[in-house]
């Protein structure tokens, strides 16, 4: 376990009491530096009450001494045997009564700017139900009129690693837009610069390329003469305007 017990309110805790920087307690806590940064600007973790690290013996007060020495430095957790197996735990996230009214904004925002993201994928990083993603995604909600689209990360519903590793995995599962037959039919770049140019016919020409003037041999030749181009066929009838 790299990670210290009530990460986001230990970060609250470093942010508040120390000088650190937001990439250190973002790689102790194991957040995103933007997460953090969100918390130093009171858009993330609002209400979320400051946990000591130093009095719950997760950190000693000579790492964030060294830490705020050097902005390289990364802090080095203390192992708790408490916080084994917490990784490890199954079954939906626990989402606080306080931020359960505000997870239909974030499925609208996830569904609308991250549209391949699986139910499964967005029900785990939001802690909600697949019913409830598909009533939003179908607009067939109860308060969907009401509903705002917010950014999950803003509202504390998940960490942005969490959100930047569901993204990348669903990126990868994507099918190819081609198939294997137009796969197979593509050639390298080195072998496409060695073809022979191939000419191109003029476009006001196009469609002609099967068309000859020779004669068919077995065919006998029609007898063509000057006045046979003159010569109208005979007919019965007399046009209208000669009558």
């Amino acid at each position: 376990m790299n990670k210290p017990l009530m990460a986001k309110a230990t970060a609250v805790w470093l942010v508040d009491n120390t000088t650190l920087s937001f990439k250190q307690i973002a790689d102790f806590c194991g957040m995103h530096e933007l997460e953090v940064q969100g918390i130093a600007d009171g858009d993330v973790a609002a209400g979320v009450k400051g946990f000591d690290p130093v009095a719950s013996n997760q950190l000693d007060p000579a790492e964030i001494e060294k830490g705020q020495k050097d902005p390289a430095y990364k802090l080095k957790l203390k192992h708790n045997p408490a916080a084994e197996g917490e990784e490890l735990r199954r079954g939906p996230r626990y989402t606080p009564l306080s931020k359960r009214q505000d997870r239909p904004a974030a499925i609208l925002w996830l569904v609308r700017f991250h549209p391949e993201l699986a139910d499964s994928q967005i029900a785990r990083l939001v802690g909600t139900t697949k019913p409830t993603i598909t009533a939003i995604r179908e607009r067939t909600h109860w308060n969907i009129q009401n509903i705002q689209p917010i950014d999950p990360v803003a509202l504390g519903l998940c960490r942005q690693s969490e959100l930047d590793a569901a993204v990348q995995k669903a990126a990868k599962s994507l099918p190819e837009v081609m198939s294997d037959d137009e796969r197979r039919k593509l050639v390298s770049t080195q072998s496409s610069l060695s073809m022979p140019d191939e000419p191109r016919l003029p476009s006001s020409i196009a469609g002609l390329e099967n068309f000859s003037l020779s004669r068919d041999d077995d065919k006998p030749e029609p007898n063509l003469d000057a006045e046979s181009f003159f010569n109208l066929p005979d007919g019965d009838d007399e046009d209208e305007d000669e009558r």
